[in-house]
């Protein structure tokens, strides 16, 4: 009787315990529940973002390649007309020596001619002097005017390419201030969701150790009191009883490997594990996608050009299950690759995912195909 007694206490303080429980993690879950099914939704539309990340820097890297090349164009542009000015400035020396010796040798009408004339252009189109000049005159006054006609195009053309260069670094910089904001304004609002999240986790905890404590207490004030009445009514006999459990626990786990292969350039980019990624950064103080891989296989020889698209199409084809541990990885379509990434083995690569992350281990779900060297 005295034992069913204590075992009464004993359960029904174990009950409002475990009620008490219940109805703190309720009051609580559904809060944490919502923010999390919040922070899971801007989770996933940042994951788009950095699918539009990835595009926006390989437009970037296109963009640069474009912009070096009408650069190159300009340079070669400017040394082009400085040496027609020089030809035109010779020939011109040339037209005014021959002149003067026309002014020495002829009459007084060919200097009226001469002196009226405005410029040596405008002197050479002069029909009687076109008829005194002989066949090499004739040469270097049409010398001298393809020079000034060539120095007019040339710099139509410089006008032009600097016009085209200013149009790709604008936009350039377009697309990468738009893709920025947008990944900036997401990952506040998730650093906001998970500090809240933590906050609320932190509330429940607090609240259920609480309750705990204070069911704990009840239960042991229950326990003293009918063990206080048994005493009292059982003076000549006494029992005890004890119990002991055990329980063990175990943990294995499962390593893979990858098969041979370009270790070698797995190698290298595992030097780079922790670099951060920079936008169209390509060297260890910083990577993107095609900036690491490019300086990967550089170090072994294999140039390849900044960019996952251009790197793409100058690789063998090699489809997923085919792979080997340095083999490329590439995500998008045939036309465009957004992204690429070294293959390592077990469906792993090491690459330069997005701003704000570092040179990592990533999977290669998504990856359209391979390329190998």
């Amino acid at each position: 009787m005295q034992l069913t007694t204590t075992r009464r206490a004993a359960v029904f303080c174990f009950l409002s315990l475990s009620l008490f429980l219940v109805l703190v993690s309720s009051a609580s879950a559904s809060p944490i529940s919502a923010k999390k099914a919040d922070l899971k939704a801007v989770e996933a539309q940042l994951n788009n973002v950095h699918v539009q990340s990835d595009v926006a820097v390989e437009r970037y890297d296109q963009a640069t390649s474009r912009l070096h090349d009408v650069q190159a164009k300009v340079k070669q542009n400017q040394h082009l007309l400085k040496l027609a000015e020089y030809k035109l400035e010779v020939a011109n020396e040339q037209l005014q020596t021959r002149a003067r010796e026309i002014y020495m040798a002829e009459d007084v009408g060919i200097i009226d001619v001469i002196l009226s004339s405005r410029s040596f252009d405008e002197l050479v189109t002069q029909l009687d002097m076109m008829k005194r000049l002989g066949d090499s005159d004739a040469a270097a006054a049409a010398a001298a005017a393809a020079y000034q006609q060539e120095i007019n195009d040339r710099r139509l053309a410089l006008e032009s390419d600097k016009k085209a260069a200013a149009t790709l670094v604008a936009q350039r910089q377009v697309s990468k201030d738009q893709v920025l904001a947008l990944q900036s304004q997401l990952q506040s609002t998730a650093g906001g969701l998970q500090n809240q999240i933590a906050e609320l986790e932190k509330a429940q905890a607090a609240a259920a150790a609480k309750a705990a404590a204070k069911a704990a207490a009840q239960a042991a004030a229950a326990q003293a009191a009918a063990a206080q009445a048994a005493a009292a009514k059982a003076s000549s006999s006494s029992s005890s009883s004890s119990s002991s459990s055990s329980s063990s626990s175990g943990s294995s786990s499962s390593s893979g490997g990858g098969g041979a292969g370009y270790a070698s350039v797995v190698a290298i980019a595992q030097r780079y594990l922790g670099v951060p990624y920079v936008w169209a950064g390509a060297s260890p103080s910083g990577f993107d996608c095609s900036g690491l891989t490019m300086y990967c296989y550089a170090q072994v020889g294999v140039s390849l050009a900044h960019g996952a698209t251009a790197q793409q199409q100058a690789s063998t084809p090699v489809s997923l299950s085919n792979l080997r541990p340095g083999d490329l990885v590439f995500f998008g379509s045939p036309s465009f690759s957004h992204h690429v990434g070294i293959y390592v083995g077990g469906g792993q690569m090491i690459d330069a995912p997005y701003t704000g992350a570092v040179v990592r281990y990533d999977s290669i779900s998504g990856a359209w195909t391979g390329g190998r060297f």
